[in-house]
């Protein structure tokens, strides 16, 4: 486990994490652990929020709606104890908030995968946080922020598992991926002769495994990085064997509102603050300094 940890730190909000179901919005306060930090977050002037904008319309909300997971280790879960949702995509999203609102006030909206197009063009979410992977045919329908962190997927399976090494090491074999994810394409990809399972979200596809439905799990590696280290049942064999820049989705067409947040997420990483966000978070499991932030605006779809 020691050494895939080791190699991580350009990884993270791995696929747009195994999707969940619909559920109601849920509180999402900033929690303890991160409350320092966001402290620290910036706040955009007056003169930021346009009138008719929908960064006036949201401050006149009250809160910013936030379309993210509920079970995504390190990125964004919530905390049983308290009810707080916690982890890097979480506290990316309460930063934004404050920069809009003065305070980081949000709600988060468990969403699907395979739902997070719509809920931005119908309104029911402001912006999407979850390990959205930006790709040209995507930006066809949502605008992409960022990107704000490059992860990679690799592979999981039960301890003790032989012959697994390698993505092409799949072929022939029931592998297990998240709906309507990056997973589902790499594979296709890499072990054409696979058997690709889904399901909805990343507890799902652990379960799963862990019942034999399939001999692997494809998942981003911070993702499944913080499952091995949930369930020591599970392993990691691979290293991360593609490039995925994440973005923060936005409705398609809101020119203005895409470079409102672009100007932000660049403020949040001069000033720090989204280091010490990766610190609190995935830096808890991924040894050394966080990574070197990607250039916004750097991939095809941005």
């Amino acid at each position: 486990m020691k050494r895939f940890v080791a190699v991580v730190a350009v990884a993270l909000l791995g696929l747009a994490a195994c999707g969940e179901s619909s559920s109601p919005a849920v509180p999402g306060a900033p929690s303890e652990k991160g409350s320092d930090v966001l402290a620290k977050a910036p706040v955009a002037a007056a003169a930021d929020i346009l009138p008719g904008s929908t960064m006036e319309k949201i401050k006149q909300r009250g809160e910013l709606l936030v379309g993210g997971s509920l079970d995504a280790p390190l990125l964004s879960q919530q905390n049983p104890a308290t009810g707080e949702v916690e982890g890097f995509d979480a506290d990316m999203g309460k930063a934004l908030a404050k920069y809009i609102l003065g305070e980081p006030k949000v709600k988060i909206v468990n969403s699907a995968s395979e739902t997070r197009e719509a809920l931005l063009a119908n309104g029911t979410v402001d912006v999407v946080f979850q390990t959205y992977t930006i790709t040209e045919e995507r930006a066809k329908q949502v605008a992409f922020a960022g990107p704000y962190y490059t992860s990679g997927l690799t592979i999981a399976v039960k301890k003790g598992t032989a012959g697994i090494a390698k993505p092409e090491d799949l072929n022939g074999k029931k592998v297990l991926a998240g709906a309507n994810t990056p997973a589902i394409p790499a594979i296709k990809k890499l072990a054409p002769q696979a058997e690709i399972i889904t399901f909805g979200s990343d507890p799902e596809c652990v379960q799963a495994l862990k019942q034999d439905r399939g001999v692997a799990y494809v998942q981003d590696e911070t993702i499944l990085i913080a499952d091995a280290k949930k369930d020591p049942s599970i392993e990691i064999v691979t290293k991360p064997f593609t490039v995925d820049p994440y973005g923060i989705g936005l409705k398609h067409g809101d020119d203005q509102f895409k470079k409102f947040v672009n100007d932000w997420l660049k403020k949040t990483q001069d000033t720090g603050v989204w280091q010490e966000i990766w610190k609190k978070s995935i830096g808890t499991v991924v040894t050394g300094d966080a990574p070197q932030p990607p250039q916004i605006g750097s991939v095809p779809g941005s």
